[in-house]
């Protein structure tokens, strides 16, 4: 096991290239079940949750060639193997590969998901929607086996809220159901709309994706296909908080300033300046921070993967800042650790009022989970003396080389095993 030693007060200055978004190379790869023709995804990140998908998807049968940020996956052998325990406890996202197992093979065993411990994040949505298209469900032994043997039929799927994953599941499911399928309440998410132009360039036929209502026409098998994944919009906004919590300059090349319209309206409203420059995003803070209030919803609104790094922004911004949790209950493990770097933070239900001290001092820290890890760097960017962050695995689940990315921008970070 990692951790990482930060010795923090450095002004960070340079650029950062933005990666593809995890969030968006997940739900990709397992789209390739759908085909018996190579998809070929780039600008996939380096980072331990799409290996871990990439080991599920071997396990089905698919040969993945990887060649630096592209790796094309051929599903043309792919068996229906059962998605073991041991694979998908590592990361919720591995639940993404029963839709496609369904309505490719008429079957599929997956085991119930692991991942962050965030919260319930109920697999109820998915299995909706693949009853709707007319899959039976059941489930036993910490496993869902799902029986459509005689094929799936295109169906009116209303999500009771606009989840992501059951958006992702219930849209790559549909694109092989005889009929036209409607999703109703889908998840307006830039990954969700980046999934249904893959799905598209592999032949499906897909209208609305980015809107609360998506119509798929399925039943038509699906070719090959090669696809860009998106940028991440959540690494983005991580680096831009990084270069606001130092008092820096960063350029995120790669980074759109479109898909982080609530968090920069909210970096603004604290005092960041942010603007569009030809690679990207410029970040830059040269005056005080101020508290500001934000509450975390879906998309467009404030994202919850930025819910921790914000919240240590705001340890050092000027007056208060109430910060309201709507999406995940227990999204807030990292305040204990915060609060060891000397944070003011008071938790209140839901709700946590972070009141902005002077200045934070290093110290041990633990990370719980992947954003909470994240929060606790850049706190120990700006805290004085030396914070050993420790358990950094859940860090590398979803940044590709965070801690060489910040060293070239001028901070002072060691990598160390225990």
């Amino acid at each position: 096991m990692e951790r990482l030693i930060i010795r923090g007060g450095r002004r960070l200055e340079g650029t950062v290239q933005i990666c593809g978004a995890k969030n968006a190379a997940l739900p990709q790869i397992a789209a390739a079940l759908l085909s018996a023709e190579p998809l070929t995804l780039t600008n996939l990140p380096d980072v331990v949750d799409v290996r871990t998908m990439l080991t599920l998807m071997a396990h089905h049968g698919v040969v993945a060639e990887t060649r630096g940020a592209t790796v094309t996956l051929d599903a043309s052998k792919a068996t229906n193997a059962e998605a073991p325990y041991d694979i998908v406890r590592r990361m919720r996202a591995t639940l993404l590969v029963l839709g496609p197992l369904v309505a490719r093979f008429g079957r599929a065993r997956v085991s119930l998901p692991g991942g962050c411990a965030i919260g319930a994040r109920p697999v109820d949505f998915h299995l909706k929607a693949l009853t709707a298209l007319g899959a039976a469900i059941e489930i036993e032994g910490g496993y869902i086996n799902a029986q459509a043997p005689d094929g799936l039929t295109g169906a009116r799927i209303v999500l009771p809220s606009p989840s992501v994953g059951a958006t992702e599941t219930a849209l790559m499911t549909a694109t092989l159901a005889r009929g036209e399928s409607e999703i109703v309440n889908a998840a307006l998410d830039p990954e969700v709309a980046d999934l249904a132009a893959c799905l598209a360039a592999m032949g499906a036929q897909i209208e609305g994706a980015g809107t609360h209502r998506i119509l798929i026409q399925g039943g038509k098998s699906l070719g090959a296909a090669r696809h860009d994944i998106l940028p991440d919009r959540v690494e983005a906004g991580t680096y831009a908080v990084a270069a606001a919590i130092t008092g820096g300059r960063l350029e995120l090349t790669g980074a759109r300033l479109e898909h982080l319209s609530a968090v920069g309206e909210a970096l603004e409203a604290a005092g960041v300046q942010l603007w569009p420059t030809d690679r990207g995003l410029m970040v830059a803070r040269d005056g005080a921070l101020k508290g500001i209030d934000i509450v975390t919803e879906p998309y467009p609104g404030f994202p919850t993967d930025l819910q921790a790094q914000f919240m240590a922004l705001m340890t050092i911004a000027s007056g208060a800042a109430m910060i309201r949790e709507t999406v995940f209950e227990s999204r807030f493990m990292h305040v204990p650790e915060l609060k060891r770097l000397g944070a003011n933070i008071s938790l209140q239900g839901t709700s946590a009022l972070v009141r902005g001290v002077a200045k934070l001092r290093g110290a041990q820290v633990m990370a719980t989970d992947l954003r909470a890890s994240v929060s606790l760097v850049l706190a120990a960017l700006a805290a004085e003396g030396e914070t050993v962050v420790n358990r950094v695995y859940h860090l590398d689940r979803g940044y590709e080389a965070l801690d060489r990315k910040l060293v070239r921008c001028g901070a002072d970070i060691s990598r160390v095993a225990d």
